[in-house]
C-alpha cells in the first residue's frame, strides 16, 4: 500500500493537520468551578484562556519561520461545545449547526450561512496582534480554529476522555464532520499548518489574542484579550540544542533524549518492512538520530505540538512526516512514511486483532447491517515522469479514496495455511450487539515484498481506470491490492460512524512476512487514501492524444465483498491532458463546487 520512489519519497498521501497541542495544564483559579451536572443548563459556556503567560518559539536558520503556537485555548463549561458540519452533495455548500445535548434530548441551531466554507475549522476565529519591544505592531492576523485540536482537561472531574474526533478533516471531498470541545476540556486555538509560519527576528514580543467579535456574539464568549510574552530564538540544525542553566551538559542532555527515543520512537520500528533510515545532513554532517516522542499527559490521546516544519498528527489519520526537522530538544532525520505501530512518531495506534483461527462451519451471509463502500473523486492530480525506473515516460499521478458509509464496518481476516504464499480472506458480519453472526470467503491476501510495501494486501479492493471522453477504458492502473487503514475521516455524521477508529496506519494491521493471520478493517465514516504516482500504479499517458479524459475510482470491482449497495461504487473525475511528450500537462476542472485538483 505504501510505496517509495527511488528518491525515498513516500507515496502515502500527506496532509497538514491542526491537532497541535498536548494536554493543557491550567493553574487553579483560571477556570471557574464546574457547575453541578444535574442543574446545569445545556448551553455551554466558552472562554479563551492562556495556559502560560510566556512562550519560547524557535526559528530555524535552515528553514526560517515561526509557528505561532501561543498556548491559548478555548474552554467549554456547562456542557460540551459541539458543531455538526455537512454538505448534501458536491453541488451544495458546506453548512454548520450547533448541537445541544441535554440528557436524551438533542436540539440544533443553524449557524449563519456562509460562515463555514470547508471542513478545516471556523475561519477567522482568533485575532492575533504582535508588538515588538519598542511597541511597534509587527503582525496582525486572524487564524482559523478547529475545535477538535488536541486538547486536555481543565478540571479533574471532567470526563476522562473526549468523545469528539481529534482533528478536522482536510480531504477536499469530505462530506461530513463533527467538531467539539468536551465539557470541562480545552482546545488549542492555534491553527497549525493551516497557516504559514511568520517571519520574526530573534527577540522578545508581546502577543495579544482574542476571539473575533462575530464568534463572541454568536457563541456568547466574553470579550477578554489574553496577553502572552513571546521569545523568539534563532536555532540551527548544525548547533547542539540549548541547555538551561544548571542542567546537564548538551552532550548528556542529548544522550538522554536518545535513550527516550529508543523507548518511544523506535519501539515498533523493527518489523514493518524497511524503516526509513536517518539521512545525513545536506552539508555532510553525520546522520542524526530519530526524534524521540515527547511524553504527553492528561486524559485521552494527546499529541506532540509538531514544532518547526513537522506537521502535527491527528489521532485518526496516518499523516506522514514531510521534512527533516528538529522536534523539541532532539535532532531528527525521520523520513516520510509510517513505521510499525506509529504514524508520525507522535503516537502509537493498536491494530485490531484477527480471530485466532479461521472460521469453521457453513459460510453464512446473514441479514444484518453491512458496510457500504463508496468512492471519492480522484484528487492530487499531477503529471510526473518515470523517475529512474522508466525514463522518458509521462505518467498521470493521482490520489484516490474508498470509504465506508456504513452502517457496519468492513472486517476482513486473512489466514495462512503453512507453506502457502497466499492467505485465504474472509469477510465477517455482526449483529446490532457486535456479536459475530456470519462470515463468507472473499478472495485472498498476498504478500508484497517490494521495498516500501512489505505487508499483506487484500486483493481486488479497488481499481483505477483512465477513461476516454466517451467513458470507455483507455488505461488501467496496475494497483488493485491493498492493505486497509482508516486514513481519512470522510463523513462522521453517518449512522454508526466511529470517531476513534483503531487501525489508522499501515503498520497497525498489515502484518509481517511471517504473519499467520491479519485483520484489516475499514470503519464506518472513514476512508482509505492511496496515492498512485509510481509506474505501474499511475496511468502511462506518454502516447495518449491530448484531450478530455476521466479518472475512474471503482470500489469492490469484482463484487467480492458483501455490502448494502453496489450501485455507488464508482466515481469519475474529469481531466484535460495537454502538452508534448516529455512535457505533458494536466488541467483539472472543478468538480461541482469542489475546486481542488
Amino acid at each position: 500500500m505504501m510505496t517509495r520512489s527511488p528518491q525515498g519519497r513516500t507515496n502515502r498521501l500527506t496532509r497538514p493537520s491542526v491537532a497541535v497541542a498536548a494536554a493543557v495544564a491550567v493553574t487553579a483559579g483560571v477556570v471557574a468551578a464546574a457547575p453541578d451536572a444535574k442543574t446545569a443548563e445545556p448551553t455551554p459556556k466558552l472562554s479563551l484562556i492562556a495556559a502560560s503567560t510566556s512562550v519560547t518559539l524557535d526559528s530555524w536558520k535552515e528553514d526560517p519561520g515561526v509557528y505561532l503556537d501561543l498556548g491559548t485555548y478555548l474552554t467549554s463549561e456547562n456542557g460540551a461545545f459541539e458543531l455538526k458540519v455537512t454538505r448534501k452533495s458536491y453541488k451544495d455548500p458546506v453548512v454548520a449547526s450547533q448541537v445541544f445535548r441535554n440528557g436524551k434530548k438533542t436540539t440544533t441551531k443553524a449557524l449563519p450561512a456562509g460562515l463555514v466554507k470547508d471542513f478545516s475549522g471556523l475561519p477567522d476565529f482568533a485575532q492575533i496582534k504582535l508588538t515588538d519591544a519598542a511597541g511597534r505592531t509587527v503582525l496582525s492576523q486572524t487564524e482559523a480554529f478547529c475545535p477538535n485540536n488536541a486538547s486536555g482537561r481543565v478540571r479533574p472531574d471532567a470526563p476522562a476522555n473526549s468523545k469528539y474526533p481529534q482533528s478536522c478533516p482536510v480531504n477536499p471531498f469530505t462530506l461530513g464532520s463533527v467538531w467539539g470541545v468536551e465539557n470541562g476540556w480545552a482546545s488549542n486555538t492555534y491553527a497549525g499548518h493551516y497557516t504559514k509560519p511568520v517571519q520574526l527576528a530573534a527577540g522578545t514580543y508581546t502577543a495579544k489574542i482574542n476571539v473575533t467579535k462575530k464568534y463572541r456574539d454568536l457563541f456568547g464568549i466574553a470579550n477578554q484579550t489574553r496577553t502572552v510574552k513571546v521569545t523568539v530564538r534563532e536555532r540551527s540544525w548544525e548547533e547542539p540544542p540549548p541547555v538551561p542553566a544548571g542542567s546537564r551538559s548538551a552532550a548528556s542532555a542529548h544522550q538522554g533524549h536518545g535513550e527516550d527515543a529508543g523507548h518511544a520512537g523506535h519501539a515498533g520500528h523493527e518489523g514493518h518492512g524497511k524503516a526509513a533510515a536517518p539521512a545525513a545532513h545536506a552539508h555532510g554532517a553525520p546522520a542524526r538520530t530519530e526524534a524521540p516522542t515527547a511524553r504527553t499527559t492528561g486524559a485521552g490521546a494527546t499529541f506532540n505540538v509538531g514544532h518547526g516544519p513537522y506537521p502535527p498528527a491527528p489521532a485518526a489519520l496516518p499523516w506522514a512526516l514531510k521534512k527533516e526537522s528538529l522536534q523539541r530538544e532532539a535532532f531528527s532525520a525521520a523520513k516520510a512514511g509510517d513505521r510499525a505501530g506509529q504514524t508520525d512518531g507522535s503516537r502509537q495506534a493498536p491494530g485490531a486483532e484477527p480471530n485466532a483461527k479461521r472460521p469453521t462451519g457453513k459460510a453464512v451471509v446473514p441479514d444484518v447491517p453491512k458496510p457500504d463502500l463508496r468512492s471519492l473523486p480522484a484528487y492530487g492530480i499531477t503529471v510526473s515522469d518515470g523517475y529512474q525506473e522508466v525514463p522518458g515516460k509521462d505518467y498521470l499521478a493521482f490520489s484516490a479514496n474508498v470509504w465506508n458509509a456504513g452502517p457496519a464496518k468492513l472486517v476482513v481476516d486473512g489466514f495462512r495455511s503453512p507453506g502457502k504464499e497466499l492467505m485465504d480472506a474472509y469477510q465477517y458480519f455482526y449483529d446490532a450487539a457486535g456479536k459475530q453472526v456470519g462470515y463468507t470467503p472473499t478472495g485472498t491476501m498476498e504478500w508484497d515484498p517490494r521495498p516500501g510495501h512489505e505487508h499483506w494486501h487484500f486483493t481486488d479492493f479497488a481499481s483505477y481506470r483512465l477513461l476516454k471522453a466517451d467513458q470507455k477504458e483507455s488505461v488501467r492502473s496496475g494497483k488493485e491490492a491493498f492493505c486497509l487503514a482508516n486514513t481519512d475521516a470522510v463523513d462522521y455524521t453517518v449512522k454508526n460512524a466511529n470517531w476513534h477508529p483503531d487501525n489508522t496506519d499501515l503498520s497497525t494491521a498489515c502484518g509481517q512476512e511471517n504473519s499467520i493471520s491479519v485483520r484489516e478493517v475499514l470503519d464506518v465514516g472513514s476512508g482509505d487514501t492511496y496515492t498512485q504516482d509510481l509506474p505501474g500504479q499511475s496511468f502511462d499517458i506518454t502516447d495518449l492524444p491530448n484531450g478530455t479524459y476521466y479518472i475512474q475510482v471503482l470500489a469492490n470491482p469484482e463484487n467480492r465483498l458483501k455490502e448494502t449497495n453496489h450501485n455507488n461504487n464508482s466515481a469519475l473525475r474529469k481531466v484535460v491532458l495537454g502538452g508534448k511528450k516529455g512535457a505533458r500537462t494536466v488541467k483539472v476542472p472543478a468538480h461541482h463546487l469542489v475546486n481542488a485538483n
